[in-house]
């Protein structure tokens, strides 16, 4: 009887570990489990454990979109980055369907307050105009987000990443805003994607905790423009600590020769953490640097892997 019972724990074990993922279907036309992103999101339990993969058919989905914190290990696979796409307009000063006023942290088209939370081939949205002011797209509160082959635009506040222990890993991306359009305190590794500048202002804004080695760190990136942009930072720190870091990464014409920006008349430049190694492109240069960011030597940039900023957590 004992060896039947190890025998019976095995197999459920072994089950437990192969079990294929819930499947989830959105369509507007009817053809899948459901019409709206939201209501997916809404069929899936309360502290969900089990992975749920939800595939989202192409369509213009103009929805306010919540993942509660409980319901982790979530994928959203899009049809078609270019027309599968999570829109919202909310931005500052808005009022809002219960009348209180909208502000950046209420704004977000797309709340992500889960774990593990993987996104591909989508594009979020948030189209509320370009002098809507503050107009968050995605905000991503949980930890260990994977965000794969996504657009993510709008303008100012577009992708918010609002966790001090979060970690975040973007791959493949297409990222355009205005001001500030990358910001927040958790420690995210941007590799391969493309961001662009709408608006002579600040590309990041971070706001790194202290105890944090890394905040945002960009590698193999390009950065591009509008054609009549020059006057573009690299980014400012929203708080004292903030940190940013550019390796190998393509600067075309409109990154303004100091490279860098101080928030308003702050002293946070004296311990934001600003650093590039092997800029090229047009707005690349070293010699018109501020004097408070580093260019960092090849032993130091070898220390600076994925796991190591993400805090030893390696998505692969």
């Amino acid at each position: 009887m004992k060896n039947l019972l190890i025998l019976l724990f095995c197999f459920i074990s072994i089950d437990s570990l192969t079990a294929q993922p819930n499947k989830i279907i959105v369509a507007q036309d009817g053809s899948g489990n459901y019409k709206t992103v939201q209501q997916a999101l809404n069929s899936i339990s309360l502290k969900n454990a089990k992975p749920v993969i939800i595939f989202i058919r192409k369509g213009f989905y103009k929805e306010k979109l919540h993942l509660d914190s409980t319901k982790n290990n979530v994928t959203l696979i899009g049809e078609d980055k270019f027309k599968t796409i999570l829109s919202y307009d909310d931005h500052t000063g808005k009022l809002s369907p219960s009348g209180d006023t909208i502000n950046t942290r209420t704004s977000a088209s797309f709340l992500v307050k889960a774990n593990n939370f993987k996104a591909e081939n989508l594009t979020f949205q948030n189209d509320a105009g370009f002098s809507a002011r503050q107009a968050v797209g995605l905000e991503i509160q949980g930890d260990k987000a994977i965000i794969i082959n996504c657009r993510i635009i709008g303008n100012q506040d577009i992708l918010f990443t609002n966790t001090d222990m979060g970690r975040q890993c973007f791959e493949d991306c297409y990222i355009e805003g205005t001001t500030d359009f990358i910001f927040g305190s958790s420690s995210a590794w941007f590799d391969h994607c493309h961001i662009h500048s709408k608006k002579n202002s600040h590309i990041t804004a971070a706001s790194t905790p202290p105890e944090h080695a890394y905040g945002y760190v960009f590698n193999d990136c390009i950065f591009t423009a509008d054609s009549s942009l020059r006057n573009v930072s690299l980014g400012r720190p929203w708080r004292p600590y903030g940190s940013v870091t550019y390796i190998h990464c393509y600067m075309d014409k409109q990154i303004k020769p100091e490279g860098w920006s101080n928030w308003n008349t702050t002293d946070y430049f004296k311990t934001a953490r600003f650093a590039e190694y092997e800029s090229y492109g047009p707005g690349a240069g070293k010699e018109g640097r501020v004097q408070w960011a580093r260019q960092l030597t090849g032993e130091e940039v070898k220390k600076i892997t994925k796991k190591s900023v993400l805090r030893n957590w390696n998505p692969g």
